[in-house]
């Protein structure tokens, strides 16, 4: 019997206002994001009981615009035969109106205490409600790897194709090589193994193990989501911990063959990994991502929580791009319009917000107007400090984000366009920066004790569009 006090939140200096988050402990990994009985559901890895990763429970989510959510009860507790260590990530698929949560159950050896040494299984529970959930009776539904597999075997993703399931998992092939295998079953219990999906043709280049796969159809395209551990930084790219990225490409559900391009980074900044996706009522391809990394510097932590989930967002597919933009419903933040109208830039900073713990920013430049131009948008906290900068450099359309809370900068670069379009939203310790509709996207935390002093400089003098908005300060109820 569990005899552990859930932790309490001390101090909301850095809580995230329309983020999901728990109500305290920690979070990470998005799980089982779908739609279901009118409301959109989404749940993550979360251990309750401290504020530092733990045994994996899921907690949970739901919502009916996407913006307001309200926390439910932890739908899956480890401790059963199953899942004796940890509910590890995976899926929910609607059946016969049910909903069904495909999930890892995670594993030590007794009498050991190396993190590094266990095994896996893969589990299943429902619920008629959407809230109450039951362990299927005859878990595990998947007991073990396949033979050509390691240990490391987790993370299931499952979608339909007209009678039959699928299923990808995350894993690691005898080689030492990071991949996805595949299966299908005709009932969501009995699984059969159909082999590789994808697998990496080099270590360092492509990883060791390949977490947190999704497999979705895209404008005609298929499109295999995953998060590789141990790819080497290449220059200004890889260079986070852990990567998440994506393949496109063709699968043939008769050969099970995936044929695809190279592997690109989805997320350009510091603080992103584990998507999941889901496919809205509308079709929208919607994905969420876990807004930190691994050994990250958390100062929440201290305050009795850790972690956040991004923005919902939208996934678009243009020339095997994938362009990541916020939600539609996002528009439903906003409180008020404070500034609109054109705004003239130089090298003297200009001051865009200095007391908003919320808010949307968007800055438009014709750059056919503004050639070479250089600019700088930067955040300080009370001791006048740059806690965030970016950098774009005109010439060659690079951006260099750089963050107090890491020890080196990231990069991405635009495509050539006439126009330079950025969308901004700010979150208490979180920032979300989309450029031209999604085609580069840094997700960052910061920390600062009071709302961050936001000002621009430009190179020379050039004039934006630019709107700000003031958000909602809270769209999350916690039970």
């Amino acid at each position: 019997m569990n005899t552990l006090t859930p932790i309490q939140l001390t101090n909301d200096r850095y809580r995230l206002g329309y983020h999901v988050a728990a109500p305290a402990g920690w979070i990470n990994d998005p799980n089982g994001f779908c739609f279901f009985k009118g409301y959109y559901h989404i749940f993550y890895q979360h251990y309750p009981y401290g504020a530092q990763w733990g045994p994996m429970h899921w907690g949970h989510a739901r919502s009916q615009d996407l913006i307001h959510w309200e926390t439910l009860p932890i739908a899956l507790t480890p401790g059963d035969p199953e899942d004796k260590d940890g509910c590890f990530s995976g899926s929910a698929i609607v059946k016969d109106d049910k909903l069904y949560l495909i999930y890892t159950g995670h594993h030590y050896y007794p009498g050991e205490d190396d993190p590094d040494h266990f095994w896996q299984n893969q589990n299943m529970a429902y619920s008629e409600d959407g809230i109450h959930f039951t362990k299927y009776a005859n878990n595990p539904i998947i007991a073990a790897p396949p033979a050509d597999n390691t240990h490391h075997f987790r993370d299931p993703k499952v979608w339909q194709v007209k009678d039959t399931y699928y299923m990808v998992l995350g894993s690691q092939a005898q080689t030492g090589l990071g991949r996805v295998i595949l299966y299908q079953s005709m009932d969501l219990k009995t699984w059969t193994y159909l082999g590789p999906l994808a697998q990496a043709k080099d270590l360092t280049q492509e990883g060791f193990m390949w977490e947190c796969p999704d497999f979705f159809n895209l404008a005609g395209q298929d499109i295999l989501l995953t998060s590789p551990q141990g790819i080497q930084a290449q220059g200004k790219h890889y260079l986070n911990l852990y990567q998440t990225g994506y393949f496109v490409g063709q699968w043939s559900p008769q050969t099970h063959q995936f044929n695809h391009t190279h592997f690109k980074e989805l997320d350009a900044g510091h603080d992103f990994y584990a998507t999941q996706t889901t496919l809205a009522p509308d079709g929208r391809r919607l994905v969420f991502g876990w807004l930190d990394m691994w050994e990250s510097n958390l100062p929440e932590q201290a305050d009795g929580w850790a972690g956040a989930l991004t923005l919902p967002r939208e996934l678009t597919l243009k020339d095997d791009h994938l362009y990541m933009k916020p939600v539609a419903e996002a528009v439903n933040l906003r409180e008020s319009t404070l500034q609109e109208g054109q705004l003239t830039t130089s090298t003297t900073p200009t001051t865009l917000s200095a007391d908003l713990s919320q808010a949307e920013l968007k800055l438009d430049l014709d750059l056919t107007v503004f050639q070479d131009q250089n600019f700088d948008l930067t955040f300080e906290n009370q001791q006048h400090q740059s806690v965030l900068n970016l950098h774009f450099e005109g010439a060659t359309n690079e951006i260099t984000l750089t963050n107090k809370n890491h020890a080196t900068p990231r990069y991405a670069t635009l495509q050539k366009n006439d126009q330079l379009h950025l969308r901004l939203f700010i979150d208490t310790s979180s920032a979300e920066f989309f450029f031209n509709q999604g085609e580069v996207v840094f997700s960052e935390r910061f920390y600062t004790e009071t709302a961050p002093k936001i000002s621009l400089t430009s190179s020379k003098t050039a004039t934006f569009d630019s709107v700000l908005y003031k958000l909602m300060a809270q769209t999350i109820t916690f039970s």
